[in-house]
């Protein structure tokens, strides 16, 4: 037994040595790694020194896992036999260490060369910079241009006459009285509300609404300022951009990768906000022209600006934290952009074109047609600010071919430019310049159906409406003996519309009930002079009435007008725009003007016209043939 136990103990005591000598090594590596000093301080900082003073193998392991594990809170011992593995693992996590710090060691290493480098960069930037400033931006080619472009400032034109003859004040304005008044008392309350002009082109809209606005300034009871900006905008040139890159009217935001924000935002990816006219407008008024023409989605986007007083931005490139973002850029972002203003949209569309939201939100004004007498004012007064004088029957000439006050004054620019090609220094425009003016411009007179005196049979005047101008069509019957009785047949131009068909065939209805005779015994042919397009069933009354002379062989009088639907029953409905029919009506010299009942009270004053309401279409015979 003795003999056996001897080897063993050689055995366990190599084993030992070996055990020591490999833990021995492992703290030389340490030591190499963090260095004697820097190793003796991290060991006291993780309670390690105690256990690696031990001479027990397996309190030394417990050190060094502390330190190599930098964790001081290890307590349990290893045994004997498990030494070796634990000794094994700590190796591993010290050569994967050792490895992290070389990566490490040689990173920095790199990012110390690539910060130099940068650094010289930067240094030769800024002695450029310098350079550039001392010798400035000029340079002979940069100087001629800028020579050039003061030299083009220098030189001006005249003042266009269009200029010189519109209006300068609301007194100046011809024709639109009570469309003044309307639109200054909406501007001039304490409480201003946004305005739609509805109106014919070319009668004042545009400069009523800036005049106005120069007015309301001058209440007291207006809440615009002295400096209160009038900014006007085309509705048609107005296009929304669904990805928002450009928004002129509302605002929009440049990135800084894409669209080109200020290189000093660009440089540190800081997105730029644009406001839009919305907010140019802040304070006064947005005068959008044409409002019917703009983009419905646009549309709705001007609403909400209108509800909230103000314009939100928005861009994925904005951060809130970055301490770098200027504070106009972060004030816009958070609050955004200030829009509280008036919106005046003018339109020459009819109201049922417009969005409902829109107007819901606005007051409606209308600007009436202008008369052939108003035209001549309005030439009078623009001769009056060229100091010309116009010579007799000039003015009323222009009237016979414009009834727009725009185009009224073109034609007499267009007369004085003619005149000054025969004449060095004129003082009177002549009606032989406009008679020019007006060949050269190929223009139609603008009423060519004329009521006057007398009765006809088979012919009528009925009325309609083109945009916000009341016209006169001219109806007319004939009526023959079929060659079969009771297959006669109703022709009449289709061109008129789909609408004109059915009123013939409920006139013919009519007829038969009020005469008592079958229109399938005579040959009818209707027509509706000059093809003109009837969309909607006002047509009816003179259809009727043009049949009915017809058959009747009754005359009708030539200066009397009819409109309104006419039911199967033989009764009058109401139609829509009187006023502009009546206007229409006063224009072509009609003396009386037949209409519904039901629209009595639609009926405005319009001088040297009798306005009659008939029920029925027995009262509609009684009233155009009297």
């Amino acid at each position: 037994m003795s003999a056996g136990k001897g080897p063993a103990r050689q055995r366990s005591s190599r084993s030992r040595t070996a055990l020591e000598r490999r833990i021995r090594a492992f703290y030389e590596l340490l030591v190499q790694v963090y260095g004697p000093e820097r190793l003796v301080l991290k060991a006291g900082k993780l309670q390690a020194l105690k256990d690696l003073r031990d001479p027990d193998p397996a309190r030394q392991l417990l050190g060094l896992k502390k330190i190599v594990l930098e964790d001081p809170s290890l307590t349990e011992l290893a045994s004997r036999d498990e030494i070796p593995a634990e000794l094994s693992r700590l190796e591993e996590e010290l050569a994967e260490l050792l490895a992290r710090r070389t990566v490490e060691e040689d990173l920095e290493k790199r990012i110390a060369e690539r910060m130099q480098e940068r650094h010289e960069e930067y240094v030769r930037d800024i002695r450029l910079q310098i350079l550039k400033e001392d010798a400035g931006p000029e340079n002979p080619e940069t100087l001629r241009k800028l020579a050039r472009l003061v030299k083009l400032d220098e030189r001006k034109l005249a003042r266009s006459a269009l200029d010189i003859m519109r209006p300068t004040s609301l007194d100046e304005v011809v024709g639109q009285r009570q469309a003044i008044r309307a639109l200054l008392a909406k501007l001039a309350s304490p409480y201003p509300q946004h305005v739609l002009l509805y109106g014919p082109p070319g009668v004042g809209k545009t400069t009523v609404a800036r005049l106005a606005l120069e007015e309301a300034k001058k209440r007291p009871s207006s809440p615009f300022a002295q400096d209160a900006p009038f900014v006007e905008v085309d509705g048609a040139t107005l296009r929304w951009d669904p990805r928002e890159v450009t928004n002129p009217l509302l605002g929009s935001v440049h990135d800084p990768i894409y669209q080109g924000a200020r290189r000093d935002l660009a440089e540190g990816g800081i997105p730029e906000p644009k406001p839009g006219l919305v907010t140019d407008a802040h304070g006064g008024v947005l005068f959008i022209d044409e409002i019917g023409e703009m983009d419905p989605l646009l549309q709705n986007k001007l609403l909400k600006v209108l509800e909230d007083k103000r314009v939100r931005f928005d861009s994925a490139y904005y951060d809130p934290d970055d301490p770098q973002v200027p504070k106009y850029v972060k004030k816009l972002f958070e609050e955004g952009a200030p829009a509280d203003f008036v919106l005046i949209g003018a339109t020459t569309r009819s109201p049922e074109e417009i969005s409902p939201a829109l107007r819901s939100r606005c007051a409606e004004i209308f600007f009436d047609p202008l008369t052939p007498e108003e035209i001549e004012t309005i030439c009078h007064a623009a001769a009056k600010r060229l100091g010309m004088d116009l010579e007799d029957e000039a003015a009323k000439l222009i009237s016979h071919y414009t009834l727009e006050g725009r185009r009224a004054v073109t034609l007499l620019a267009d007369a004085l430019s003619l005149t000054l090609l025969d004449e060095p220094a004129p003082t009177v425009i002549r009606v032989q310049a406009v008679e020019d003016a007006i060949a050269k411009g190929r223009l139609a007179r603008v009423t060519i159906v004329r009521g006057h005196e007398g009765r006809e049979v088979g012919h009528v005047f009925g009325l309609a409406v083109a945009g916000f101008q009341g016209t006169v069509l001219e109806v007319e019957a004939a009526c023959f003996p079929a060659r079969t009785p009771g297959r006669g047949q109703i022709r009449f131009n289709e061109t008129a519309g789909s609408m004109t068909k059915d009123s013939v065939f409920n006139a013919s209805t009519v007829l038969r009930q009020l005469t008592g005779q079958d229109p399938a015994d005579y040959d009818f042919h209707v027509n509706v002079v000059g093809g003109a397009q009837v969309d909607g069933p006002s047509a009816g009354s003179a259809i009727f009435l043009a049949l009915y002379s017809a058959l009747t062989k009754t005359p009708v009088r030539q200066d009397v007008a009819v409109t309104g639907e006419l039911s199967l029953s033989g009764r009058l409905k109401p139609v829509g725009g009187i006023a502009e029919k009546v206007f229409g009506a006063r224009q072509a010299n009609m003396k009386r003007v037949i209409l519904p009942t039901a629209n009595a009270h639609d009926v405005p004053r319009e001088p040297g016209v009798e306005v009659v309401t008939v029920d029925t279409a027995a009262e509609l015979v009684e009233a155009a043939t009297r």
